[in-house]
């Protein structure tokens, strides 16, 4: 069985930083986060997921689950990042920066989708599964491209765009 205790970690991050934004720097409030476990029953197999719910008001808006934290996103980025020639320092840079901008991405997503919940619920489901997935993974790929702008192979120096 995998360890989930970076998925938690994230997940409750995400939704804390989420309703920490929404009632100190928005015009709403009255957001909590709650770590809260869901069991299911799939093809005769229980499976319990511990998520993060965000409730305004007493009332469930937004349900982040682990696969929803941006993890393995941000396992990718940085592999990308290991497996491309540069300096050391240079990897750990654009690696430190990188995941606070994918964090900062995955936030903003996350109270984009809590707005919609709250004042446009019909568009809730085309943003969750397509218009946010577009936006972060655009800047993931933005931030590759910044990456591999000045990459030198063999003395010579590949720029991109």
């Amino acid at each position: 069985m995998k360890s989930k205790v970076v998925d938690h970690q994230l997940t409750t991050h995400i939704g804390n930083a989420c309703v920490e934004i929404l009632n100190n720097w928005s015009p709403m409030s009255g957001f909590r986060a709650v770590r809260e476990a869901k069991t299911s029953i799939y093809e005769g197999e229980s499976t319990t997921e511990i998520a993060s719910l965000i409730y305004h008001n007493d009332r469930k808006v937004l349900y982040i689950a682990d696969l929803c934290n941006g993890l393995e996103l941000l396992a990718l980025y940085i592999g990308f990042i290991v497996c491309m020639p540069s300096s050391f320092w240079r990897k750990v840079r654009y690696i430190i920066i990188g995941v606070i901008i994918l964090d900062v991405v995955n936030i903003a997503r996350c109270i984009g989708l809590i707005y919609l919940q709250e004042y446009y619920e019909y568009y809730f489901d085309i943003a969750h599964k397509y218009i946010f997935n577009v936006t972060v993974y655009s800047v993931t790929f933005l931030l590759w491209v910044i990456y591999t702008r000045k990459i030198h192979l063999n003395n010579e120096t590949i720029q991109v765009g």
